[in-house]
């Protein structure tokens, strides 16, 4: 694994890095700011001659403007193009569903509003809000997505917009040299949109070649097992680009697009050249996806005492096309269709996997090749290349997500001629995970309730006909592949909530909290090696109250037997001894109070509810445990018998009502328009909400001194996230 990481730049909660592990070479790198430049320092050093060729101060003046009116230029062509791009994403962890936000930047670049970006930026995305120049937020809709190239298409919403479009025009990206001045456009860390000047550094950037590691380009990936960067060869330059800067665009000081900013490191960033992205997006708007052709095999340079005289098969896929049509790893391609091959360098390598797949699907591909002494011809049949990751969605009652098979995953997990879907991650402690077997992330999902599964629909099937039947089963009888094993286990379906616990039966209290008076602390205080228990709270309206005890008062004996804790082990000592009297029975305490001794005579109350015994409410759907209030949480927080609601007692940051911003210590007072006034009514309030299963619920919490609003969106049903593969 390399050393080096270049981050992609869109913003999101998870941050998305690439790790991508090329050599920096040190390179001088001179900006100039579009807001002016001072004049130009004359080199240490030197030397009337020298000197007398530098350029003079009106040549400055007159370079520095004109290179200010360029950038003013070029930026005024594109910026009003520009958008930022706000997404509501769903991913999958954990066998669970977490919605999340990312940000990054676009360009409209036609008429009807298309917006070309990254599809990292898009990945996952449900919702897409552009902002426009104009500030302008507009809804958008996805067109398609090229995980291959990371870009994708958005196209904006007109009626929900006024004014004119502005439309970007998009250059000629071969035409670029190095040194060329270019500015890079986008929104940075989520901030307004800015502009960065630097100069073109590489031409055809390309990550394979050994720098990741290996000379195989399709180890470059986007994450979570998407490969990138098979046909790209990037655009390599030092204006600044950050997190949020990911799908704007690279102008040339003619303001013409001539790239797609992708990834960024320090002071490099690279960019999807405008002659490779403007073919994605048309392919994207016409079909929804790019159609390519693929062999399975990959290629590489051949070495330095050799070069040029073909490709070298790296790799070939086991009963690929390749493979069935004899190609063997190790061959040397030296023609395709007649047309002489030669990789002498790895930046040749793209542009050989580009002309195959822009191969007709399915059509016939004559590869001739040397092997040994030998030269052989063969003709090898076309397939079609598919999205290496398909659908997925969580089943949050089963406790599992699962992600439908495409050809490539089926390859990678050894499942050729299998049908089902794969088990993607499961919940701790959920239904799946507590089954006998557990299923695991990995498992192929065979059937379920008796009905074969062999697409995600199939299972969000099997979960509809089960929420419409008035008694859901208890168990479910799932079957499932494992390494080539066949196993059965049982799910048992998550309810809505726990069962209330049995309360303990009421006990004598006194109504005062102490500390364990140890001799450490006795010393320190000057009372001679007195131990007994400290009064640190007298609770009001209680019977100790009433008898006159003060906080500070060592208690050292109850009803004449001594009270001498030997340690903290021992402070619930005194509780003990109450709690085997009876509640209203009167005793009489031995109490030390300023250094002398008096007994005092309290009754004791009936004990209260402690927090640790409270009774809790879990909802399963929601994800959170809730508590009743209880006579302690009043007196911790000074709250009188008015404030009513229910405790937030642990909530499941993943989940539904930690999304929403609900903390452990929440008091929950209302659920859109119902108060609560304790377990009950909360109980109440959330079968409602599940009857009606809106997209947003409105709470009402008090926290600390402040009573805050906060919005749930649960996902009631099975949203799966993921084009579909399409068939191999």
């Amino acid at each position: 694994m390399s050393r080096h990481s270049i981050c992609f730049g869109s913003l999101r909660a998870p941050s998305a890095c690439l790790v991508a592990g090329f050599l920096a070479a040190g390179v001088l790198i001179i900006g100039y700011l579009a807001s002016g430049l001072p004049a130009l320092a004359e080199p240490m050093g030197a030397t009337p001659d020298s000197a007398a060729v530098s350029p003079t101060s009106s040549e400055t003046e007159t370079f520095r403007r004109e290179l200010r009116r360029l950038v003013a230029e070029s930026r005024d062509r594109v910026f009003p193009a520009l958008v930022n791009i706000d997404v509501e994403q769903v991913a999958f962890y954990g066998g669970r569903e977490i919605r999340g936000r990312s940000v990054g930047s676009g360009t409209i670049f036609t008429e009807q509003g298309h917006v070309l970006t990254n599809y990292h930026v898009t990945a996952g995305g449900k919702e897409f809000t552009c902002t426009l120049s104009d500030r302008q937020e507009v809804p958008a809709i996805l067109v398609g997505e090229d995980p291959l190239t990371d870009l994708a298409v958005l196209q904006l919403d007109l009626t929900a917009m006024e004014g004119d479009l502005a439309v970007a025009a998009f250059g000629q990206s071969s035409s670029l040299e190095v040194g060329d001045h270019v500015l890079a456009m986008g929104s940075p860390f989520a901030l307004s949109r800015s502009v960065t000047l630097g100069i073109v550094s590489n031409v055809e950037r390309v990550f394979g070649g050994g720098m990741l590691g290996t000379d195989d380009p399709e180890e470059m990936q986007l994450g979570r097992g998407e490969r990138t960067g098979l046909f790209t060869r990037w655009i390599q330059h030092d204006a600044l680009i950050n997190p949020g800067n990911s799908g704007g665009p690279l102008v040339s000081l003619k303001g013409e697009v001539v790239g797609v900013n992708e990834l960024g490191s320090g002071s490099m960033g690279f960019a999807i050249p405008s002659d490779l992205a403007w073919e994605v997006a048309a392919a994207l708007i016409k079909h929804g996806e790019v159609p390519r052709s693929r062999i399975g095999a990959t290629f590489k340079t051949l070495p330095p005492e050799d070069p040029g005289a073909g490709a070298l098969v790296a790799s070939i896929e086991e009963n690929g096309p390749a493979a069935r049509a004899g190609l063997r790893a190790g061959d040397l391609l030296i023609a395709l269709d007649g047309e002489p091959v030669a990789l002498e360098f790895p930046e040749e390598v793209p542009s050989l996997m580009k002309r195959i797949a822009d191969q007709a699907i399915g059509s016939p591909l004559e590869m001739t090749f040397r092997r040994e002494a030998g030269t052989e011809t063969i003709t090898v049949v076309t397939e079609r290349l598919s999205r290496d990751r398909g659908k997925e969605v969580a089943f949050r009652s089963w406790g599992f997500s699962v992600q439908e098979l495409t050809p490539r995953l089926t390859r990678q997990s050894h499942l050729v001629g299998k049908k089902g879907v794969l088990v993607s991650g499961v919940r701790p402690g959920g239904p799946a995970q507590l089954a006998e077997p557990p299923l695991a992330a990995g498992d192929l999902l065979l059937s379920l309730h008796g009905r074969a599964i062999s697409s995600i629909e199939d299972l969000i099937d099997v979960s509809s006909s089960l929420a419409g039947e008035k008694e859901a089963p208890p168990s479910l009888l799932a079957e499932f592949d494992r390494r080539g094993k066949n196993y059965l286990t049982v799910l048992k379906p998550e309810l809505g909530r726990d069962q209330e616990r049995p309360r303990e039966l009421p006990k004598a209290w006194l109504g005062a909290a102490t500390q364990p008076l140890l001799k450490v602390l006795s010393e320190r205080l000057g009372l001679e090696g007195l131990q007994g228990f400290r009064v640190t709270r007298v609770y009001p309206f209680s019977e100790a109250a009433a008898a006159d005890l003060e906080v500070g008062d060592v208690i050292v004996g109850l009803n004449g037997e001594v009270l001498a804790p030997r340690g903290m082990q021992d402070s619930g000592l005194l509780g003990r001894r109450i709690q085997s009297l009876g509640i209203g029975e009167t005793v009489r305490l031995s109490v030390m109070r300023e250094g002398e001794a008096r007994e005092v005579t309290v009754t004791l109350d009936r004990s209260r509810v402690t927090p640790q015994e409270a009774r809790r409410d879990r909802n399963k759907d929601f994800e959170l445990v809730v508590r009743e209030v209880t006579f302690f949480d009043r007196d911790d927080r000074s709250w009188s018998d008015e404030v009513k609601g229910v405790l937030v007692d642990s909530v499941d940051p993943a989940g539904w009502a930690g999304r929403g911003g609900l903390r452990p210590g929440d008091l929950l007072q209302r659920i859109d328009d119902l108060p609560i006034r304790g377990l009950k009514s909360f109980r109440q309030a959330l079968e409602s909400v599940d009857g009606k299963q809106p997209e947003r619920v409105t709470v009402l919490v008090l926290r600390g001194n402040r009573v805050h609003f906060h919005f749930l969106e649960p996902d009631w049903h099975p949203i799966a996230v993921g084009q579909e593969a399409p068939a191999s």
